[in-house]
């Protein structure tokens, strides 16, 4: 099982694909960190004149702002953790190194479990580096806007672990995803229509009403943003979140689901 586990890990790490991708979040986090402090704190400045508060709707507290901002990546950039974890699956199909890899370890299952373990420190590269790279771009906003970054509160660190360890489970999803739809340009395309478009439009509509705002929690995004224990979403108005500890266990249930689905049926055929 080691020689399967690391045989896997190196497949992620010796292409182009992982650090491409890890360089596109880290910017894509730090635009949005500097972007939605500034809106938030922008706005405060303009209608309270104070740095207690916030202007938006919600009136939030410096406290919950820094949490909006701070769990970004959980709300808005789990996509490519996401990516990475379905591209290490979906690449074998399309390079056709499945049958190789299938000689060198035949026990199906193991294959699909060391898969499944390769992805967490991936996972945990793209959630460390990128809350990392959203917190400090939210911080240098904060302090030039004069607003509190919350950073001396040690529940705010633990709100930023939470962040980095949901991006951690959303590349392991990845995997699972790949396992269960392994045509890679399919694959891509759902997931980025599903995290861009697909849910958000669904949160926001089962949250007007009472009788479906609760299904919206049990979404894989809003499980995400869960595990972090902040919400952009949330703090938005557009509905509330579960728990850290049943996020957690919501996610990781969607990703061994998917790959058990891909064990059952992908992986039941034969490979050629």
């Amino acid at each position: 099982m080691k020689d399967t586990l690391v045989s896997e890990y190196r497949k992620i790490v010796t292409t182009r694909t992982w650090w491409v991708l890890l360089i596109v979040m880290v910017g894509y986090m730090v635009f949005l960190g500097a972007l939605m402090a500034f809106v938030f704190t922008f706005d405060g400045g303009a209608a309270t004149g104070g740095p207690t508060t916030t202007g938006t709707p919600q009136g939030l507290a410096d406290r919950d702002v820094a949490i909006a901002v701070y769990t970004l990546p959980a709300s808005l950039g789990y996509v490519l953790p996401l990516l990475v974890g379905v591209l290490s699956v979906t690449a074998e199909f399309r390079h056709r190194t499945l049958t190789p890899t299938l000689l060198a370890q035949p026990d199906r299952t193991r294959f699909v479990a060391a898969k499944l373990a390769a992805g967490v420190p991936m996972g945990l590269i793209y959630g460390v580096l990128g809350t990392l790279a959203t917190v400090g771009a939210g911080a240098v906003v904060f302090a030039l806007t004069d607003t509190p970054a919350s950073l001396g509160d040690g529940s705010i660190w633990a709100i930023i672990a939470r962040t980095a360890l949901a991006l951690t489970v959303w590349c392991v999803l990845g995997v699972g995803l790949g396992f269960a739809m392994p045509n890679q340009v399919v694959a891509i395309v759902v997931v980025l229509a599903f995290t861009q478009f697909v849910e958000p439009i669904a949160r926001v509509g089962l949250a007007l009403s009472d009788a479906t705002a609760p299904i919206a929690k049990f979404l894989p995004g809003a499980a995400g943003e869960a595990v972090s224990g902040g919400s952009f979403y949330s703090a938005s108005g557009a509905g509330d979140i579960l728990g850290p500890v049943a996020g957690a266990a919501v996610l990781v249930g969607y990703a061994l689901l998917l790959a058990l689905l891909g064990r059952l049926t992908t992986l039941k055929r034969d490979i050629t």
